[in-house]
C-alpha cells in the first residue's frame, strides 16, 4: 500500500507541470507527511485541467457509511499471493467500489516523493522513495468519487492512489506493493475519460526501478500530525547507489526544507 506521500511545490509550479488551471482561494501548505484524511491537490478534467483538493481516503457514493479507502488494488482480487511478477487481469475493473471511478473518475496526484514501510514492520522501518534526476514532481495514478455524508449533508470528495506490484528497488525494502507512478506521456491518457478500458488498464505497471531510489527515514513519520522537513533525512544507506558525478562544493536545497540550511553536494542523501 502507499499511505504517506511529500509534497511541498508551489502551486504555481504545479500548474506549469501540469498545464492545469488554480481556482480562485486555493490553498495548500507543503507537507512531508501527507495521511489519510487529509486533503492534498489532485488534477481532474483534461480541456481544462483543474487543480483541486480532495480528501485522501476515496468513499464510493454508494456507500452507507465512510470507508476512507486509501488505495486501490490494480489487480482487484487477483494476485493474493503478491506476486512480484504478476502479469494478469486487472480485477480493479470490477471492483464494486472501483470499476466507476476507474472509468470515468481518474485523477493526478502530483507528489515529490512517497513514503513506504516494510511489508512486516509497516511504517516502523520507513523509506523514502523518489524519482532520479530530480525529477518532481511527478504524477501517481489516481481516481476519485463523491459521496454524501447523510448525518452532515456534505458532499466529500475523496481519492485513492491506485497500487500495482512491486519492481525490484521495492522488493529491496522489503514491500510488496507500490502505486502506479504514470510517465508524463500517460498523463493526459489517464484523465481522458473517453480512452479504452484496456489502455487505461495497460497503464497499471511497475515503473521502471532504475529509476528510482529511496532511504530509511524515522519512524517519526508515522505519526500523521508530524510534519516538518526532518522528516526526509536519512538515518541509513541509499538503497541503490547512484554513480552521478557531483562536485563538492556547498548549496542551498530548493524547495524544500530550510532554505538557509546548507547542504553539500557531494552528500548523496540530497535526492529533494
Amino acid at each position: 500500500m502507499c499511505g504517506r506521500y511529500i509534497l511541498v511545490e508551489k502551486a504555481e509550479v504545479l500548474e506549469s507541470r501540469f498545464q492545469s488551471l488554480i481556482p480562485d482561494g486555493f490553498q495548500f501548505p507543503p507537507s512531508f507527511n501527507i495521511s489519510p484524511g487529509q486533503y492534498a491537490p489532485v488534477i481532474v478534467g483534461v480541456q481544462p485541467r483543474k487543480l483541486v483538493l480532495m480528501r485522501f481516503g476515496l468513499t464510493p457514493f454508494w456507500a452507507k457509511k465512510d470507508l476512507l479507502l486509501i488505495n486501490a488494488r490494480s489487480e482487484g482480487d487477483h494476485n493474493p499471493t503478491d506476486d512480484p511478477k504478476f502479469t494478469g487481469t486487472k480485477g480493479i475493473i470490477i471492483k464494486p467500489a472501483f470499476r466507476k471511478p476507474i472509468r470515468s473518475q481518474r485523477c493526478l496526484i502530483p507528489a515529490d516523493a512517497f513514503i513506504e514501510g516494510t511489508t512486516k514492520e509497516k511504517l516502523s522501518k520507513p523509506f523514502l522513495i523518489y524519482l532520479r534526476n530530480k525529477v518532481r514532481p511527478f504524477a501517481m495514478a489516481g481516481i476519485y468519487d463523491e459521496w454524501l455524508n447523510n448525518d452532515t449533508q456534505q458532499i466529500v470528495r475523496g481519492f485513492s492512489i491506485v497500487t500495482t506490484t512491486p519492481n525490484e528497488l521495492m522488493q529491496k525494502i522489503p514491500h510488496h506493493r507500490m502505486p502506479v507512478i504514470l510517465h508524463p506521456g500517460e498523463e493526459a491518457l489517464w484523465l481522458n475519460p473517453e480512452t479504452p478500458l484496456y489502455k487505461v488498464t495497460n497503464a497499471l505497471n511497475p515503473f521502471p526501478s532504475e529509476a528510482m531510489n529511496g532511504y530509511p527515514i524515522s519512524s517519526e513519520v508515522k505519526s500523521p500530525k508530524v510534519d516538518h522537513s526532518g522528516l526526509i533525512k536519512p538515518v541509513g544507506e541509499l538503497l541503490e547507489v547512484e554513480s552521478e558525478f557531483r562536485d563538492k562544493r556547498s548549496i542551498y536545497r530548493q524547495g524544500m526544507g530550510n532554505a538557509k540550511e546548507k547542504f553539500d553536494d557531494h552528500n548523496p542523501y540530497q535526492p529533494l
